[in-house]
């Protein structure tokens, strides 16, 4: 009599009212159960790893990076030739001249940075203090004869026609639109507003 093969369904998941596995043997595991382990075990290590890159491979591929950084404005004066970024805690120095070098093409002289502690000073409404998340500074000198300076996002205001900023007519017109609403209405012959419709 040719002998059952046990796949997945029988060994992993239907027990016998006993709660054993019909296909145990009295020393461990059948042959087919070890062999379903070791499949699911290397698949699991081949989910892990990342994707082979090959240089004649027809498929396109587009590598995304894990970490992502923020360009931020000094507090202090820096050099001209340094720039600071905010990065994520696991980031070292060499992932970011890596990362500015092979993505952005910015040559980099040298990397340094700081885990800057978060404060614990504000509390809950349980009076528990809350404390923010740390996070990692990196200040990156730029090669030789490179220099940066921080983008102005927030330019000076255009002057207007008389000679003052632009923005310093809104507020006298919404007094004046103001003004005018709470004027009363000579159409309702000294009838208040509230009273019809």
């Amino acid at each position: 009599m040719p002998r059952r093969a046990c796949w997945p369904t029988p060994c992993l998941a239907r027990r016998t009212r006993h709660g054993k596995s019909p296909c145990r043997t009295r020393r461990g595991k059948s042959p087919c159960c070890l062999q379903i382990t070791n499949l699911r075990s290397r698949i699991d290590q081949a989910q892990k790893q990342y994707p082979l890159y090959q240089l004649g491979n027809p498929q396109l591929r587009v590598f995304r990076t894990n970490f992502f950084i923020q360009l931020v404005r000094p507090g202090t004066a820096q050099p001209a030739d340094t720039v600071q970024f905010r990065i994520p805690m696991e980031m070292t120095r060499v992932d970011l001249r890596g990362y500015l070098q092979r993505i952005y093409n910015v040559p980099v002289a040298a990397v340094r940075t700081r885990v800057q502690h978060g404060s614990n000073r504000k509390r809950d409404h349980r009076n528990v203090r809350m404390k923010k998340p740390d996070y990692k500074m990196a200040y990156v000198q730029l090669a030789h004869g490179q220099t940066f300076t921080f983008p102005d996002l927030f330019p000076e205001k255009k002057l207007g026609r008389e000679g003052g900023s632009a923005e310093d007519d809104v507020p006298a017109r919404l007094l004046e639109e103001q003004r005018r609403r709470q004027s009363r209405d000579p159409r309702r012959g000294g009838v208040p507003d509230w009273f019809g419709l």
